[in-house]
């Protein structure tokens, strides 16, 4: 039977593919084949393949636009679902849009129709439906400030549930969707007011100019590796040394790329991977990156920043294997 199969899923499921590679599917483009792979375009596909993973007892990785995820060099040994649910639609000052928009297209739409409170995700990968999950975050506003309600299939029952803001506990880096797996984002109605159009464009231009002279685009990367942690650095030793310390403290929230800087890494490479000379809270893919050479490096930040600041630095890209 086992040989069999993927014949028998595809006399249900016709469009389900064989050994897709994922690192074609990740902003890393690093990853092994996915044994199974499915594009979901509508909550039917989604609702229709968990049925078929169940019958079959395949393990499920739902897959958005494959920014801060680092796949596993064997790949994922079961089912992949692309969840490529699009649309975007505007009522008043409420945008309703599929899970599986891009955050730089969806940026746009919002953009041209005159709202603000967006543009920071101009140029950002990923959908919006990764943003939500993570709750993402860029030049001081959180996905979570626009958010009004968020459509979500819980693939345990089948069923569809909304969530308010409140109800979506969105916290640093951090959500329902994200500590409950069966979750998973179709939807959602943004919130946003009307802005200045000048302004608007100004801000956009701002933040796209940020990127290209501070982010390393032009290498693979899943974007921020690691969580800036919330916290003030106490010990005098430390803020002797480090006297700019004393201005982060007082934010509340130091960038893990300054201790991660600070360690003597930026710049590191380890095989194909590097910690990147523009931002060290970066790891680039220098063409060939295995995902050992990103862990080893993320391990060894890990372990440098704990013994120079007594910091554990968590993890903000997921780990696929």
């Amino acid at each position: 039977m086992k040989n069999n199969i993927f014949t028998e899923i595809k006399k249900e499921l016709p469009e389900i593919q064989k050994d897709i590679l994922l690192k074609e599917y990740t902003t890393f483009k690093i990853g092994g084949p996915a044994k199974y792979f499915f594009v979901a375009k509508n909550k039917e596909d989604l609702i229709k393949v968990i049925e078929i993973s169940r019958k079959f007892k395949l393990p499920v990785f739902i897959l958005g636009g494959g920014s801060n995820i680092l796949v596993s060099d064997k790949g994922f040994n079961g089912l992949v679902i692309k969840l490529q649910i699009l649309g975007t639609e505007i009522n008043e000052n409420k945008i309703y849009t599929g899970a599986g928009v891009m955050l730089p297209k969806l940026a746009n739409i919002i953009s041209k129709n005159g709202f603000t409170g967006f543009e920071w995700a101009t140029g950002v990968p990923g959908t919006i439906g990764g943003a939500i999950y993570g709750n993402a975050q860029a030049f001081g506003t959180k996905v979570s400030d626009a958010i009004d309600s968020v459509e979500a299939l819980d693939i345990k029952t089948l069923k569809t549930k909304y969530f308010s803001k409140e109800q979506c506990k969105f916290v640093l880096k951090n959500s329902i969707f994200k500590k409950n797996k069966d979750l998973v984002i179709l939807s959602v109605a943004l919130k946003l007011e009307k802005g200045d159009e000048k302004e608007i464009k100004e801000k956009i231009h701002k933040f796209l100019k940020h990127r290209k002279n501070c982010h390393p685009i032009s290498f693979p990367s899943a974007g921020s590796v690691f969580v800036n942690p919330e916290i003030k650095i106490k010990n005098k030793k430390l803020l002797e040394k480090y006297p700019e310390l004393n201005e982060l403290n007082k934010i509340g929230v130091i960038p893990s790329g300054y201790f991660i800087e600070k360690s003597g890494l930026k710049g590191k490479k380890i095989g194909g991977a590097q910690i990147s000379e523009k931002h060290a809270n970066f790891i680039i893919n220098l063409g060939n990156a295995k995902a050992k050479d990103v862990l080893a490096l993320m391990n060894l930040a890990q372990k440098k920043v704990k013994e120079n600041f007594n910091i554990n630095l968590e993890t903000e890209i997921q780990i696929i294997k």
